[in-house]
């Protein structure tokens, strides 16, 4: 095994400096490690200033300004390196990282790549990329390189988690759960682990898993949000146990933690959603020619509902690609910047010609998701509520939304510590305003744009999962592929299937009623 600590790529770094430029370059290695990154680059600026040719201090420039957010400044200082000393394996390492931070994917990968061919016994360069392999949509490759990161690196708690989700992506439930519960058996109070066997289809906790639980929440944790995180899994080892009482009581405590740290305005987000409903009150004369870049399709919906599934399933296609960057956001906020908001009052303003350009923006934004395939799946779930302006700006554009029993979306949701986003979902009161909303829109979208909304329930989607993904294929104008119902049958969860509401019982009849509330 190598030791990354003392891998031959980290030693040795300044050679050919004097004494008094090695020191230099040691201080600011030590202020990056003090997290004073403005230190560091005013130290490495200097040193350059000095000796221009210096490829290390190049490379360590880039990562200070990586860690200070200056992705582009980054990317042009690791260039210069990498052409100062192509076979450097850890300032293509870098390279890597930063090109991904200014999206470009593709040319991130190959640098990984080349590190991996460098420096092939360098856990590190494995390491990311397998989580760059990942992040692509290529799990089968990013298995294959996290493993050698275990081989060179046992003990590698990241990507043993790294592997594990990826593993779980391609239905390997048992090869996951092994991973997260080795890494438990080194790092107990690992709520990465804790929260990945959560989320893993099939898994359930046993009593043994509720005490380890217990007893870690009884230690002193690193951070509030590790406890919090922690709570949430606590409540469904509870619920595995069939302590439903108990069970709410935990989760309740904790997501009023985590509500407490949010942002989330419920009557501005109510008020938000009633101007867009005005806005859009009548189809409004929109792009009126098709682009010639391809067809999209929105897949819409709360989390938890089945659109995650379904859109993956869709992505899974030969002729498409696709992810949930939110992009269509990106376009209204950059249009309502440049002109004043596109979702409310000055909605009925824009030209057709104004309407195209946006389609445009948006098709040029999602270029590159869509990996050159004529189709793109744009799985931002939260685009249910900009429908009106996606549907006017681009006439080819098509909708399908995925809509569960109401109770059990939204307790699913409040049962779900989200990794970002979805603030709605920490409090019964924020949750069903928010489904009110979202319910009320997608009604209106499917009267105002019939034939372009498809709804497809997640009861039928679980009842019959192979016909209701053709119904959805067909309604695309894609070809059944085996493809898209491989990945169906790989992350469909065998808990999707359990009627969680009337095992809570009267713990729900509040998010009952307000559910029923018009």
């Amino acid at each position: 095994m190598v030791d990354k600590q003392a891998h031959p790529l980290l030693r040795d770094r300044a050679v050919g400096l004097s004494a008094e430029l090695v020191r230099q370059l040691d201080e600011a290695v030590d202020a990056v490690d003090r997290r004073q990154p403005e230190q560091a680059e005013a130290l490495l600026a200097e040193l350059l200033a000095r000796e221009p040719a210096c490829a290390e201090a190049r490379r360590l420039l880039g990562v200070v300004q990586q860690l200070r957010g200056e992705h582009a400044l980054a990317v042009a200082n690791l260039r210069q390196a990498v052409a100062q000393n192509p076979d450097d394996a850890l300032a293509q390492m870098n390279l890597g990282i930063a090109l991904q931070s200014v999206g470009e994917p593709e040319a991130a990968l190959a640098a990984l790549r080349r590190t991996c061919g460098l420096a092939p016994d360098f856990a590190p360069g494995w390491f990311n990329y397998g989580q760059m392999l990942l992040a692509l949509g290529r799990p089968v490759g990013a298995i294959t390189a996290l493993h050698r990161v275990l081989d060179h690196d046992p003990d590698h708690p990241a990507a043993r988690l790294v592997l594990a989700e990826a593993q779980a992506g391609l239905g390997a439930a048992a090869q996951a759960a092994a991973n997260y519960r080795e890494v438990l058996q080194r790092r107990p109070a690992s709520a990465e682990a804790w929260t990945g066997l959560c989320n893993l289809a099939g898994e359930r906790f046993g009593a043994d898993d509720v005490a380890r639980l217990r007893q870690v929440l009884q230690t002193a944790l690193p951070t509030p949000a590790v406890r919090t995180a922690l709570g949430f899994v606590l409540a469904r080892a509870l619920e595995d146990q069939a302590e439903f009482h108990e069970a709410f009581r935990v989760l309740r405590k904790a997501n009023a933690q985590v509500r407490r740290q949010v942002q989330w305005n419920a009557s501005a987000e109510h008020a938000r959603a009633e101007a867009i409903l005005a806005a859009f009150a009548s189809p409004l004369d929109g792009a009126r020619e098709a682009s010639a870049d391809g067809q999209v399709v929105f897949v819409v919906g709360l989390p938890c509902s089945g659109a995650a599934l379904v859109a993956h399933s869709l992505a899974a296609h030969p002729q498409a690609g696709g992810d949930d960057r939110p992009d269509l956001q990106q376009v209204i906020q950059a249009e309502s910047l440049r002109r004043g908001p596109v979702g409310a009052r000055r909605a009925g303003t824009q030209t057709p010609e104004d309407w195209a350009r946006l389609g445009r923006d948006y098709l040029a934004r999602s270029d590159s998701r869509r990996g050159g395939k004529p189709w793109l799946v744009d799985a931002c779930l939260p685009n249910w509520l900009l429908l009106g302006a996606a549907m006017t700006m681009l006439p080819q554009a098509r909708v399908v939304n995925v809509r569960r029993d109401a109770l059990e979306t939204c307790f699913d949701c409040y049962s779900q510590l989200f990794a970002s986003g979805n603030e709605f979902s920490y409090a019964l009161d924020d949750l069903a305003g928010y489904w009110h909303d979202y319910d009320r829109l997608l009604r209106h979208w499917q009267a105002l744009y019939p034939g372009r909304v498809l709804e497809l329930t997640g009861e039928s989607l679980l009842a019959e999962p192979e016909d209701q993904l053709r119904r959805v294929l067909a309604f695309c104008g894609l070809d059944d592929d085996p493809a898209c119902a491989a990945r169906l049958r790989a992350e469909r969860g065998a808990r999707a299937d359990v009627a969680r509401g009337a095992l809570y019982g009267s713990e729900l009849d509040r998010l009952r009623k307000l559910l029923d509330a018009a």
